[in-house]
């Protein structure tokens, strides 16, 4: 496997973020994948905690100008840009002041989920594949993480299932435990149905949990992969939905394995062609 075009949508990426098991594992996949000969590229949110200065953000200027509809409102889409340190990797943040201007990631400072993570969610999984379709860059594998991310592949199935661009990418999704508790506004749900999804597609979503939004990665993905210990709700609802799933709890050790997880997919698509 050389010279694939590797996307990663991550809602936590280490050092921008402080170390925990989506960080450090979407880190360490892109990395490897990275240092393995294949071109990446690197989404997550510009969260109000990143330091610009020291971690040299920078706006991509060519890419301005974008706007991300929410719920019938036009919302401008920042792109920002940083070099990841020793890792000759670049990622690109996804960023909007009304979202993302703010001292803390999805609590506030007394822990409270803040109000608007439903279409701040919304936001990030749409602005990160506008920003690919601006781009021009057409993913092999699309490797999505965690639950911020989770509508990516619902959009890609539904809306650029015959988009050139997006087509033939096979979509990795990979769960994890570090989410929230409770539940999000039922803005996501409106969302959705904004944008012409079928009511009957965004059941259950009224009020979605992280299970409920991992779920839906799952059921529009290739593949899942459990990135760590403790899901077994995912497991049993890929075991009962027919969902091919892995267990990806060493892959942060050891991410080497992630390229034959990927080779693995490639190989299929071929089959099936």
């Amino acid at each position: 496997m050389k010279g694939k075009r590797v996307l990663f949508i991550s809602q936590e990426i280490h050092p921008y973020l402080p170390e925990n098991p989506i960080s450090s594992s979407t880190l360490a996949l892109a990395k490897k994948t990275n240092d393995s000969g294949q071109q990446v590229r690197v989404f997550m949110p510009r969260f109000g905690v990143i330091n610009e200065r020291r971690h040299q953000l920078h706006e991509v200027i060519r890419l301005s100008g974008m706007n991300v509809v929410i719920n019938d409102m036009d919302m401008p889409l920042i792109i920002k840009v940083a070099s990841v340190p020793g890792a000759r990797m670049q990622v690109y943040f996804i960023d909007n002041e009304e979202y993302f201007k703010r001292k803390f990631t999805y609590t506030d400072e007394n822990g409270e989920l803040f109000s608007d993570n439903d279409e701040r969610t919304l936001f990030f999984s749409k602005g990160a594949i506008d920003t690919v379709e601006k781009l021009g860059w057409k993913p092999d594998i699309i490797h999505i993480h965690g639950w911020m991310s989770a509508l990516v592949p619902m959009y890609l199935e539904l809306f650029r299932s015959e988009d050139p661009l997006f087509k033939d990418a096979k979509i990795v999704f990979s769960a994890y435990n570090n989410g929230f508790d409770g539940s999000l506004g039922p803005n996501l749900k409106a969302g959705l149905e904004f944008d012409e999804i079928a009511a009957d597609l965004t059941d259950g979503l009224e009020a979605p949990t992280k299970e409920t939004l991992q779920k839906l990665a799952a059921k529009y993905a290739d593949l899942v992969v459990l990135g760590e210990e403790g899901l077994e709700y995912m497991q049993a609802y890929c075991e009962e939905n027919s969902v091919p799933f892995v267990d990806g709890t060493g892959f942060a050790a050891d991410p080497g394995q992630i390229l034959k997880v990927y080779e693995s997919l490639l190989e299929a698509s071929e089959v099936e062609k």
